[in-house]
């Protein structure tokens, strides 16, 4: 995988403090840590109801000294954004040509030299959604990594990592207990977030 700003030295301290004073001030409360032994993992990023997401995601990741990538439409890589959406960990998806992300992640998280966290949001989107997309699910299964639950209440000022989930390969039953453990989470903008 590429650099980023988690694997740039002196950048990453400084980020790191950075983030961690910035979250105490605002009230933001952290909990839980990376399970030892799971360097590799697809973490799943919800709620997503909103652009302050990223900013967050990318605070609370140097807070628990992750070392993460992220998933964003090809749009906000294009010039003159692209460089520093791909240095903060992003990687480009076109939508409409998605087929063999499954497949095209998995292998990236098999291939990496050290830790690499995929973080997928499964609504796919900012906006209202009824229906979780799946791929962050195929991905783990495909890859052979656990999936760790990844939180944001802004209700509570409240983030972080949450269990690690196994797929059984049952997906019905395997969502049934993801979506239940995110039920109380609440994001930014709390009505675009469906998890029935």
């Amino acid at each position: 995988m590429h650099r980023t700003i988690f694997t740039t030295p002196v950048v990453n301290t400084l980020l790191r403090a950075f983030s961690v004073g910035f979250l105490r001030l605002t009230g933001w409360k952290l909990d839980g840590a990376l399970p030892a032994g799971q360097d590799k993992c697809v973490l799943i990023a919800a709620p997503h109801t909103s652009n302050w997401d990223l900013p967050y995601t990318l605070m609370v990741a140097f807070a628990l000294r992750l070392n993460i990538y992220w998933m964003g439409k090809a749009q906000i890589f294009r010039f003159p954004f692209g460089p520093v959406m791909r240095w903060l960990g992003g990687i480009a998806v076109q939508r409409d040509k998605s087929n063999n992300l499954v497949a095209a992640s998995a292998e990236a998280i098999k291939a990496a030299d050290g830790p690499l966290q995929l973080v997928v949001p499964p609504e796919g989107t900012r906006s209202k959604t009824r229906y979780w997309k799946t791929g962050f699910y195929w991905i783990a299964v495909t890859a052979e990594v656990p999936i760790v639950m990844a939180y944001m209440d802004y209700s509570r000022k409240l983030s972080g990592l949450g269990p690690v989930f196994v797929p059984t390969g049952d997906i019905e039953a395997d969502m049934v207990k993801i979506k239940a453990f995110y039920a109380p989470f609440k994001g930014k903008n709390a009505s675009q977030f469906d998890h029935a």
